[in-house]
């Protein structure tokens, strides 16, 4: 493929992990955080090029695996309701809450539709006057600037019946989190060029300073990949704690501004619940209050709604870095993709299926 076979040229990724070899003289961990590398990595058999020592784990980097188990009810719950046309990206059908999913609201007679878009719930909306249209606003600062657009656009076109269940999440408060948790041992990052797509890495900085840790923006190809654990192990060997960017062919400093204001004519940052994990200030968005009436949780009387995970299911362990997916007496018997006891298990971006679906069979060695 034109722009990828270069990214996945062999003699790089061999090239690249031979100057891994001569750079890493010591043990190092590094956690990626966006669930794309995570699938690359073990599609790939990136790890298995790595030196002794050097260690890769895998972060909350799926948004489909953070989103909290109460929320999931939610929508749920919402989707069941009489005249509600419920909208979702196709990897959230299946994420397991306490009261089922969406993919059995839907066998059970609600009206849960596929989207590609936020704008194609709009467009649903405006074509229905008669029902109620929610979208399910899941996802890191990627996703956001269109659905906040899908906001304005209701907003502009004067929709009454439009309104969104949001799950967004933040990159940096996570990695807060993780790096001031006594459990950690991650020595360095990798971050989602997508994300910083988006938002630039400047927020990234200050993270690198205080907690001493290089933080290298990556993008998603093996070469990508590897050439961000390279500069990472770089560092570590010369005692730097830096931001790098090694992905500028998508990303920039300040990122991309008119989606940025975008996200924050919408939205306001906000402590959110993360699925395995539990809360963390200042970690999401929510509406602003101007736009409280496109709010579905207020809309629907959801607010209230609670739940608790599955006391079985390992993935906050395995979105913290701190248990890896065949560490789980559930993987691959208990718990599959086609019987997942928790969202890593079957959301396209999770570790566990990532797992399953390359290295079923191995328990030692994985990362």
């Amino acid at each position: 493929m034109r722009f990828m076979d270069e990214y996945r040229d062999a003699a790089a990724a061999k090239a690249l992990a031979e100057a891994l070899a001569k750079t890493a003289t010591r043990p190092w961990t590094i956690m990626e955080v966006c669930g794309g590398q995570t699938h690359a990595i073990v599609r790939f058999g990136l790890d298995k090029l790595l030196p002794r020592g050097l260690t890769l784990v895998h972060g909350p980097g799926c948004p489909v695996c953070v989103t909290p188990i109460e929320l999931v009810d939610k929508a749920v719950e919402i989707a069941g309701r009489p005249g509600v046309i419920f909208c979702s990206f196709g990897d959230m059908l299946r994420v397991p809450g306490s009261r089922g999913d969406l993919q059995r609201a839907r066998a059970a007679g609600g009206d849960v539709r596929a989207v590609y878009s936020p704008l194609d719930a709009v467009h649903l909306a405006r074509a229905h006057p008669e029902r109620e249209v929610v979208f399910f606003a899941v996802g890191f600062e990627t996703t956001a600037p269109a659905n906040a657009m899908a906001v304005r656009q209701a907003r502009d076109l004067g929709l009454k019946n439009f309104s969104i269940l949001v799950s967004h999440v933040l990159v940096p408060p996570a990695i807060e989190a993780i790096l001031s948790s006594a459990t950690n041992r991650v020595q360095g990052f990798l971050a989602a060029g997508h994300v910083c797509a988006v938002m630039g890495w400047e927020e990234y900085a200050p993270l690198a300073r205080k907690h001493r840790v290089p933080i290298v923006v990556t993008g998603f190809e093996p070469t990508d990949i590897l050439q961000g654990v390279l500069l990472c192990v770089r560092q570590l060997e010369e005692g730097r704690a830096e931001v790098e960017n090694a992905y500028a062919r998508a990303v920039r400093r300040e990122g991309n501004r008119p989606a940025r204001a975008m996200v924050r004519e919408i939205f306001e940052v906000s402590s959110r619940t993360w699925r395995g994990i539990g809360e963390i200030a200042r970690s999401g968005l929510a509406l602003r209050g101007e736009y409280a009436a496109f709010d579905a949780e207020k809309r629907f009387g959801a607010a209230r709604m609670t739940a608790s995970d599955s006391a079985e299911c390992l993935s906050g362990l395995v979105l913290q870095g701190v248990k890896r997916p065949a560490d789980c007496p559930a993987f691959g018997t208990r718990c599959t993709p086609e019987h997942p006891l928790g969202a890593t298990m079957v959301s396209g971006e999770g570790a566990c299926a990532a797992y399953y679906r390359y290295r079923e069979r191995e328990t030692e060695g994985a990362s």
